[in-house]
């Protein structure tokens, strides 16, 4: 199982954002010295608290500080964009990151936004799928390509540097569910990242149910998308007690909700009783409808493995990145998610936990040799003294 970060990224409006932005690349080189997997940054024009325009100046740069974290953007506004410079900046940004690269695609979800560039809403996603054909030809294309669309016709054009990663970098999207986005996400091999929200819109499919209609898409199409490029997209806040995590979040996830999320979506998706006060819904109920994990380590692998079971499986976790409390106390929640959690999904201490369990049972079968006093020399219970004197 892998984990990565979803960065959009929330920042408040009333700081300063260059210390923000500052915030945001060491949390991408904190997240590869942490062995996380995978780091995505986000587009956004409008509405302040997501204040990144370009991910891939960002990523740009955070690729000069980083050598083996994926680095990838989540996502690009494809109808906001001509098709040739996305996939022209994107192959040119893979060779920087030396084939670190994932492209993230969306139709944008950000309401300000599409307002801002004057689109109709029913002609966001058909750009996007578009753009995403045009894209993967440009980039697969060994002679120039020409395209006639209903919203980008050009002729003869080529990228002169593909992407490092060949046929080509991989691209990815998100879904809350519907099957559009999901054979869309087919079509193209993509990774996956799902939403793991419990009060779905009308004819969703189920997070937990969304592979299993990728496969059946992917069947027909004749497509072979990996299940390990599929993430369930989650929040994430640990700390040593559970009570200790609580104290540190409450209050700002319904801030965040209450403040922002309400602004530039409406209530919708947030409240499942329709009879419910908007402004009364708390952050456990949040965390427990969209399958948030706050608590201690204990905890974190109790859920994930919930969850994994749930799905069947699951490629891995991606962690929206938030600003709930300080800095270290986000930094000392990544490091117990990575020292403690991480090893449980990955493997890495399953033989050190198993040479202890053997160490533990020989010593109940008396297999393990006492020595006595007579057998250990002055240099060992010299040793040993210190140690109690150091207790």
């Amino acid at each position: 199982m892998k984990f990565s970060f979803f960065s959009m990224p929330l920042h408040l409006p009333n700081e300063n954002p260059s210390l923000a932005f500052k915030r945001d690349l060491s949390l991408i080189k904190l997240a590869e010295e942490l062995e996380y997997d995978g780091f995505f940054v986000g587009e956004h024009h409008t509405a302040a608290w997501e204040n990144i325009p370009s991910p891939e100046l960002i990523l740009s740069k955070a690729s000069a500080y980083t050598k083996k974290i994926q680095l990838g953007s989540s996502l690009v506004s494809l109808p906001f964009h001509h098709p040739f410079n996305v996939a022209e900046r994107f192959a040119f940004l893979d060779h920087l990151t030396e084939g670190r690269l994932v492209l993230g695609v969306g139709p944008s979800s950000l309401p300000p936004d599409v307002k801002l560039y004057n689109i109709p809403p029913q002609d966001l996603n058909p750009m996007m799928r578009e753009s995403t054909e045009i894209i993967k030809l440009l980039l697969e294309s060994e002679e120039p390509i020409s395209y006639s669309g209903k919203y980008w016709n050009i002729k003869d054009m080529f990228i002169q540097l593909k992407s490092y990663q060949q046929p080509r970098l991989p691209f990815a999207t998100a879904s809350v569910g519907s099957e559009r986005s999901l054979e869309f996400a087919s079509m193209y091999d993509m990774h996956l990242w799902s939403l793991g929200i419990e009060n779905l819109p009308p004819n969703a499919i189920h997070w937990s149910k969304q592979w299993k209609k990728m496969e059946e898409f992917s069947e027909r199409l004749g497509t072979n998308p990996s299940k390990d490029d599929w993430r369930l997209v989650t929040y994430v806040h640990l700390a040593e007690t559970t009570k200790q995590a609580w104290d540190e979040v409450e209050k700002a996830i319904e801030r965040d909700v209450h403040e922002y999320f309400y602004v530039i979506n409406g209530f919708e998706g947030w409240v499942a009783d329709k009879t419910q006060d908007p402004y009364s819904l708390t952050a456990k109920q949040i965390v427990k409808e969209r399958n948030w994990i706050i608590g201690s380590p204990e905890d974190a692998i109790k859920k994930i493995n919930e969850l994994n079971d749930k799905a069947d499986g699951l490629g891995g976790l991606m962690f929206t990145t938030h600003e709930w409390t300080g800095q270290n106390s986000i930094n000392n929640s990544l490091e117990l998610f990575a020292r403690y959690v991480m090893p449980e999904f990955k493997g890495h201490n399953k033989s050190i936990k198993q040479a202890w369990d053997l160490t533990v049972q020989d010593r109940k079968n008396n297999l393990i040799p006492k020595l006595s006093n007579k057998e250990e020399s002055p240099d060992i219970k010299k040793h040993k003294s210190n140690l109690y004197l150091d207790r």
